[in-house]
């Protein structure tokens, strides 16, 4: 690995900083002195974040190249419910001292009074992700998430014939981008696709696959026999249902649509037990959340919204390179695995 490059290290969702480039790195950039960022996602398990922490280390790798350093800290709760812990590594970081911060809020309302209380320490925010409710941030760089929801529901319908029942299995409560994905989903469903019911829409899976599963048992206990679509809004409810599906041998024989791209679910789309994913970019959002951050430290003009792009993938276009560049980015370029 570079010596000009950060090492960052994750063990049970702590970050720690193991190098920057060394003293001659630092001499080498002039007079400009390192800048420290940290990053804090959702959670520290899934293969999404994962890739949201490569595309901050290849920023700060292509950074320390142009002669602006960062120290890189990664740090987040390892469950995606745990709000608590999420304010209290953000409001770690600004008792530490950090030049900036770049969010991926776990709720859009829990998250804002420490994002503002940073701001007045003088500790710039760019939210990534999940969208905040406060205008005390620097820029949002995202997903058009409602986009997203729009193109599960053009897929889903397609596949359905514009007639059937479905289910909506949500992700969480407070969930900014996933509401703004289930609130997309049933709006084209419902104005496009008439003829399509809607049977359930108000059940949660919960942060983790395990709680996915066990909320996708509970519907298909009640509705498996009745319906013919699903969709789910992230990767941990996608497996969730994905595997409650596979136990019960439903896979494959209801149409599914889901949301975000792991091993696990390109692999149920050669399969044939997935009919479509809508696919975010996140080691984009993880390398323009950084560079944003340092552009405003460094004094230049960022956009205040920047989308990251969206896509569907299908059997048809999994192979695809535009797909593979989605689906399989280089994470262990950037990653030291744990």
């Amino acid at each position: 690995m570079k010596r000009t490059a950060p090492v960052v290290l994750v063990a049970a969702g702590v970050g720690v900083i193991l190098g920057c480039g060394g003293s001659g790195a630092r001499r080498q950039a002039g007079s400009q002195q390192p800048v420290t960022i940290a990053v804090i996602p959702k959670g520290t398990t899934h293969e999404f974040w994962k890739s949201i922490h490569a595309g901050a280390i290849q920023a700060s790798r292509e950074l320390a190249t142009e002669g602006t350093h960062v120290n890189l800290i990664w740090k987040g709760p390892l469950r995606e419910d745990d709000r608590e812990q999420q304010i209290q590594v953000v409001e770690g970081f600004i008792s530490q001292g950090v030049q900036g911060i770049v969010l991926a809020p776990l709720d859009s309302r829990a998250l804002v009074r420490p994002v503002e209380e940073a701001r007045r320490a003088g500790v710039p925010t760019v939210i990534i992700d999940s969208r905040l409710e406060s205008d005390s941030i620097v820029s949002f760089v995202a997903t058009d998430n409602h986009k997203g929801g729009q193109l599960g529901a053009g897929r889903l319908g397609e596949l359905l014939g514009g007639k059937g029942k479905v289910l909506l299995l949500r992700y969480g409560e407070g969930s900014a981008s996933t509401t703004e994905r289930e609130s997309g989903f049933l709006e084209v469903l419902r104005s496009r696709y008439p003829g399509i019911e809607i049977v359930s829409a108000d059940q949660y899976a919960g942060p983790t696959r395990e709680t996915a599963k066990r909320a996708s048992e509970n519907l298909l206990n009640r509705y498996g026999g009745l319906v013919q679509g699903i969709f789910t809004p992230n990767e941990s409810s996608t497996i969730g249902m994905l595997l409650a599906l596979q136990d019960i041998g439903l896979a494959g024989k209801v149409k599914f649509v889901g949301f975000d791209a792991s091993s696990i679910l390109i692999a149920a789309i050669r399969a044939h037990q997935l009919d479509g994913l809508v696919v975010q970019n996140p080691m984009r959002m993880g390398y323009l959340g950084v560079k944003t951050m340092t552009d405003q430290l460094r004094g230049k003009p960022v956009e205040r919204l920047i989308d990251t792009g969206v896509a569907l993938v299908t059997a048809a276009n999994v192979d695809s390179a535009a797909t593979q560049e989605l689906v399989n980015p280089p994470i262990a370029r950037y990653l030291i695995e744990q």
